[in-house]
């Protein structure tokens, strides 16, 4: 059964709970001003985010079917792979807070692929539904979607 979050009246404990665990990505889109979308990893781009209970959280999201490197050493991988590797890639991990009445997740990121992120505060927008998570944010390039699914436990 679906049961959506409703920031505005839900336990913010409740609310919490159901953000804790792992999510796998199902889209990640920036929309454009015209309203149109755009795959900024491409159709079937794979992801994770996590959410643990004590405030710490992790994201990444990379584009599916990348060119893999000659060998293991990425050292030894040509340049052009290289950079290539890094714009089809996008990580942080650091600690995250909810503000459960305005609807809100910020993560305080401590590491991340793109150097210029660390030590800075990324706001969130959150919507859950059933065992869907919606992540938005205004960006200086655009609006961003990412839709994610729980994940399954593996065993």
């Amino acid at each position: 059964m679906s049961h959506a979050i409703d920031p505005a009246t839900d336990d913010p404990r409740t609310v919490l709970e159901r953000l804790v665990g792992a999510w796998s990505l199902l889209e990640c889109a920036e929309i454009m001003q015209d309203g149109s979308k755009r795959l900024p990893y491409g159709e079937g781009a794979l992801g994770q985010v996590i959410y643990t209970a004590d405030g710490r959280m992790t994201a990444q999201l990379v584009r599916a079917g990348r060119p893999t490197f000659p060998s293991d050493d990425y050292r030894d991988a040509p340049v052009e792979l290289t950079a290539a590797a890094f714009q089809d890639y996008f990580g942080y991990f650091g600690r995250y807070e909810v503000d459960a009445k305005a609807g809100t997740v910020t993560h305080f990121i401590e590491g991340a692929s793109v150097p210029n992120l660390e030590n800075k505060a990324q706001l969130r927008t959150f919507r859950l539904d059933g065992d869907r998570l919606v992540l938005e944010a205004s960006t200086p390039w655009g609006f961003i979607r990412n839709t994610w699914i729980r994940s399954k436990a593996s065993r």
